[in-house]
């Protein structure tokens, strides 16, 4: 389960969640337009239909999809910072917003978890870290807690993905 904050400022949305996945793996999720199809979405709440990325610093991207009583929406960017596969930041700028450009910043952290067993601490795995930050709220509250509630559903989304490859169309 993701853990989500707003900055006391109500300008940033800060969400944290572990993937028992490497963060080649994770990176992998969150820029293949293919694969964020794939997992971005659940029936009844939204979808992403068509993922379109120019891949590369200054490169640009498009995310069309519908909600869940059938409006569209659309979610366009360019790529600021791009270092796989530890990091990624990108400005949004959501159509159900206008033009309110927001800066989303993704920082994965490879993270080896251990446990205790009977002969003692252990290895019992690795995965990721992943940490989202999305700035630009500042003068709207609300647009803060919306996004911090979007970002629950869309980290747990990925985490099933990439852990258990459970898609939109598979998920209850």
């Amino acid at each position: 389960m993701a853990t989500i904050e707003i900055t006391p400022d109500q300008d940033a949305v800060v969400a944290e969640i572990f993937i028992a996945a490497p963060p080649e793996r994770v990176f992998q999720a969150i820029t293949d337009p293919a694969q964020t199809s794939q997992w971005w979405g659940q029936k009844g709440v939204y979808r992403i239909t068509e993922r379109h990325a120019d891949f590369r610093v200054g490169g640009k991207y498009s995310s069309v999809g519908v909600g869940a009583d059938g409006t569209p929406f659309r979610v366009d960017g360019e790529y600021l910072e791009i270092d796989p596969p530890r990091l990624l930041v990108q400005t949004w700028t959501a159509s159900w917003r206008g033009d309110v450009k927001t800066i989303v910043r993704w920082e994965l952290e490879p993270q080896t978890v251990h446990g205790l067993q009977h002969r003692g601490p252990q290895k019992v795995g690795t995965g990721t870290v992943v940490r989202v930050r999305q700035q630009g709220f500042a003068g709207d509250p609300k647009a803060a807690v919306d996004h911090a509630q979007g970002w629950t559903r869309v980290l747990g989304w990925m985490q099933a993905f990439v852990e258990k490859g459970e898609t939109v169309d598979t998920r209850e």
